[in-house]
This record gives C-alpha cells, sequence and structure tokens, in this order.
C-alpha cells in the first residue's frame, strides 16, 4: 500500500476511536493539533489510495456463502503479524506519505507441509521526510502438496 498523501484529520481520528471502541471517544476529538491516534491507526491509511481492496466503493456482489468460495483477489495467503515501531507519535494535523518493500522471506516445514512467510515493509513519513511509523506485515501461505 503507498499513498502519496494521507492527512491525520480530528474527524477520521475520531471514528477510528470510535470503530475500535476507545472509551474516551465520544469527548470529542482535539482540533488543535496535539491529540495522538491510536497505535494502529496508520492501517486507515488504505482509504486514501485509490484502488485499494479495503477502501470502500460499489463492487459485484462476489456471493451469498450458500456455496464454498473465496473472496475475489484473495490469494490463499493468511495475514499473521502485524508490527508498528513509532519513530515519533502521529498527531492530528500531519500530513503522512508511504512507501512500500519488501522484507525477509522464509520457509518452516512441520508435520502438515511446508509454510512461505514473506514480510513486507511500510514507511510512513512527515511532510519534511522524517521517518514517522514502520509498519511491518508477515503473512505465510502453504506450499501446495504437489509442490512438496
Amino acid at each position: 500500500m503507498t499513498v502519496d498523501r494521507f492527512p491525520v484529520e480530528a474527524g477520521h481520528v475520531l471514528m477510528f476511536r470510535r470503530a475500535v471502541g476507545y472509551p474516551d471517544a465520544e469527548a470529542g476529538a482535539d482540533t488543535a493539533g496535539q491529540q495522538i491516534a491510536p497505535p494502529t491507526f496508520v492501517q486507515a491509511s488504505s482509504q486514501f489510495e485509490p484502488g485499494h481492496r479495503l477502501r470502500p466503493g460499489v463492487e459485484p456482489w462476489w456471493g451469498s456463502a450458500r456455496e464454498a468460495g473465496t473472496m475475489p483477489g484473495g490469494g490463499g495467503a493468511l495475514h499473521a503479524e502485524q508490527h508498528y515501531t513509532y519513530h515519533r507519535p502521529v498527531r492530528v494535523g500531519d500530513v503522512l506519505s508511504s512507501s512500500v518493500r519488501a522484507g525477509d522471506t522464509w520457509e518452516k516445514t512441520g508435520r502438515s507441509g511446508t509454510l512461505r512467510f514473506t514480510e513486507t515493509l511500510t514507511e510512513f513519513r512527515d511532510e519534511q521526510g522524517d521517518l514517522v511509523v514502520t509498519a511491518r506485515s508477515v503473512s505465510v501461505l502453504k506450499t501446495p502438496e504437489e509442490e512438496q
């Protein structure tokens, strides 16, 4: 996920806080630029990337669950881990951008077969280019039996 411009707005932070159940969310959002965004808030940057699969949009209905199937665009991988390294707090008023790069890959073999792990690193920077957050995501994919 690469985003050119991700404004951290008070209303957006407030909606995020309400969605994840922060008890003080009903107190309102601080528009003075002093409010710190919740720890996982940078994931909301997908709302600012046109075409991102998590961004709401009008799409054809892909099933009623009456029959087995998979979600379109899914590759069978499982989101296994998510880590955040904060170089400074994300605050209302920040305007961030992000860049994505591949991290490490590794395999583990056990009784049920071989699992392939893939790491993706997303760096969020402020308007001055300073690193604010590094998000590390790990996905895992089971190797098909015929490849083993």
